[in-house]
């Protein structure tokens, strides 16, 4: 269950962003993915939009109906900061991180890289032979 203590700092959080209750669209839906007849009968999945800023989000990363109501009004929070701050969130930032990372090489990094790790490898390998012919 979600305690008093975080109930409250969400609703200060909201209260400084200026989101009130009568501007949230909320509706329960079904969720999909796993879960089988579970998931397939229960209406836990939260599905949230924000009338002034036409923000949605669709929650239903738990089972708990109450659980998924916190995590996208948590959601809805996380976004409009972002909006209005301009700056780029962490997650953001993990998402552009992980976009470099998959990115294909140039053909100029490729042989620059390759070029360094023949070099590395000439170097272990004139330490194996001045090891072999000392011993």
């Amino acid at each position: 269950m979600l305690s008093k203590p975080k109930s409250d700092q969400l609703v200060l959080r909201m209260a400084k962003l200026g989101v009130r209750e009568h501007d949230l669209d909320e509706q329960f839906i079904r969720g999909s993915g796993p879960g089988g007849q579970k998931i397939n009968k229960t209406s836990s999945t939260v599905w949230l939009r924000h009338r002034p800023s036409g923000i949605e989000i669709k929650c239903g990363r738990e089972r708990s109906q109450v659980l998924n109501r916190y995590l996208a009004r948590r959601e809805l929070c996380d976004r409009l900061e972002e909006k209005i701050l301009g700056a780029k969130s962490a997650r953001q930032q993990a998402i552009e991180k992980i976009r470099r990372q998959k990115r294909r090489r140039s053909r100029r990094q490729k042989e620059r890289m390759l070029a360094d790790k023949r070099h590395h490898s000439g170097i272990k390998q004139s330490r194996s032979r001045s090891f072999l012919s000392d011993s």
